[in-house]
């Protein structure tokens, strides 16, 4: 598949904010179940870094972002 017959969608910085929230959302939804085992401590950061790694992937995937998916290289904030 040539470049050119690639579609590029961008999004609003609002819209992308809206999506990422919904996606934190969805995560903590499959990860609540470690709530009755005593470990929903942990829910909030498990959600921050699976969302940074699926941004990474994102970035990744669009050519945006030349480096692993890892855990080790994840883009952290400043």
């Amino acid at each position: 598949m040539d470049e050119e017959e690639f579609v590029y969608i961008v999004l609003s910085e609002e819209s992308y904010g809206k999506a990422v929230g919904l996606f934190r959302m969805a995560i903590g939804g499959v990860l609540s179940v470690f709530n009755m085992y005593g470990m929903g401590a942990y829910i909030g950061q498990a959600q921050n870094e699976i969302t940074k790694l699926a941004e990474d992937f994102g970035l990744v995937v669009r050519g945006d972002l030349d480096k692993p998916i890892s855990l080790d290289y994840i883009r952290r904030e400043k």
